[in-house]
């Protein structure tokens, strides 16, 4: 049986925190994004750096746990070693469990490259705690998708703040055997008529929000929405009564992907969203379970590596952006965590032949029906100013609310 890392159950503990008051004009998401990064807001005036010197000796590394193992959690998971031996930065990693809690410790100044999720790095790059990135310093950044640079959870007005790691769906996962036919839209879970009443699972987080708001973009054009993170009063309400409507069909609400792994393979879950790593586990484990990128698209993370403006070791840092990105250290990473790799060159190097197949990581237009997680703040991120947005507070109360 293939193994998959304990480590993606801290990432299913995910809790995004509230912006600062950045302005951004797109999303960040799928099929809407732009390719000039976002705009509308002014970062701190900061320059990036402009050229490599003599390597500092040593790196301090804030990461998602499972994205800089150095064997101390298992001997045989280690790409840091390679790292030290290759550049001489000796390497001390600090993982977080939350994105809220990534941004807290940048702002001691105690790190010098982080990895970011969507909802955190646009709050990193306001505050200043992350500087521009000059990508000619990091050679393996040509190798990147194309379709990962210049978003706007990466870059500003054209200005990349770091580079693209990987990414993914929050897929419809279905077994096989008990759903027919097979879904292909999001109505599967929201349809008050499903046949599986009882047997839905969904995502435990005011995130989730964003799940039914797309839903509804898709199927409820009269709203108006544009963006399912970027929800005014008329708009948010559609999306909380939905899922209040959907409350007494789910039989579960995971946060640890191990668990919905559980109910899958017992039954006690038939349909509901999932990683694609548990549509994985559960398949190898003998369920009959697939999943599905629905018709309305779904949304999704996409990470990115970057530089803390306090480095003092920023010749060391740049060395890591462009060795985690290397095509081998991609390949394992995007393999023990379960995840698209950004290096194309990684897909030949990955122990698993399919996995890049798995995980979608060349497509580009299936990549384009991601939206992938952005905070929700009181601007709202599509663009409109004649109203406020629901922030990311109000998502929170909500969400209690829908779960009684």
């Amino acid at each position: 049986m293939k193994k998959y890392p304990i480590a993606l159950a801290l990432f299913g503990a995910l809790v995004l925190a509230a912006a600062c008051g950045t302005e951004s004009g797109d999303s960040g998401g799928g099929g809407g994004s732009d390719s000039t990064g976002a705009q509308g807001f002014q970062p701190p005036d900061l320059e990036a750096l402009d050229k490599l010197g003599e390597p500092e000796g040593e790196l301090s590394v804030l990461a998602w746990p499972g994205y800089a193992e150095d064997g101390s959690n298992d001997p045989k998971i280690d790409w840091v070693s390679a790292f030290e031996k290759e550049t001489a930065c000796q390497v001390s990693v600090k993982t977080f469990g939350t994105s809220d809690e990534s941004v807290s410790l940048m702002k001691t100044g105690g790190y010098d490259v982080v990895s970011a999720s969507g909802d955190a790095s646009l709050r990193l790059i306001a505050s200043g705690d992350v500087e521009p990135v000059n990508t000619d310093l990091v050679p393996n950044y040509a190798d990147v998708f194309d379709f990962l640079k210049d978003k706007s959870w990466n870059s500003v007005d054209g200005v990349s703040y770091g580079v693209p790691h990987g990414w993914g769906a929050n897929v419809l996962a279905y077994r096989t055997d008990l759903v027919s036919p097979a879904p292909t839209s999001w109505s599967a879970v929201f349809d008050t008529n499903s046949e599986h009443k009882g047997k839905i699972t969904a995502y435990d987080s005011p995130i989730y929000i964003a799940d039914a708001a797309l839903y509804l973009m898709k199927t409820q054009p009269d709203l108006g929405i544009k963006n399912p993170y970027a929800l005014d009063d008329k708009q948010f309400q559609a999306a909380v009564d939905l899922l209040k409507q959907q409350k007494p069909m789910i039989s579960e609400y995971w946060s640890d992907y191990l668990k919905e792994d559980q109910a899958l393979k017992n039954g006690d879950a038939v349909l509901g969203t999932a990683w694609q790593v548990t549509v994985n586990l559960a398949k190898s484990e003998g369920a009959k379970v697939d999943s599905v990128l629905p018709s309305e698209g779904a949304t999704g993370w996409s990470d990115t590596w970057m530089v803390a403006t306090k480095s003092e070791h920023k010749t060391c840092a740049y060395k890591w952006l462009d060795y985690i990105v290397s095509p081998e250290a991609n390949a394992q990473v995007a393999e023990y965590f379960g995840e698209s790799p950004a290096n194309e060159k990684a897909c030949d190097l990955t122990t698993d032949k399919a996995h890049c197949d798995t995980y979608h990581a060349g497509d580009a237009d299936y990549a384009s029906k991601i939206w992938y997680w952005t905070t929700p703040i009181a601007q709202c991120l599509d663009g409109r100013s004649d109203v406020k947005c629901k922030d990311y507070g109000e998502w929170t109360r909500a969400w209690t609310e829908i779960k009684g």
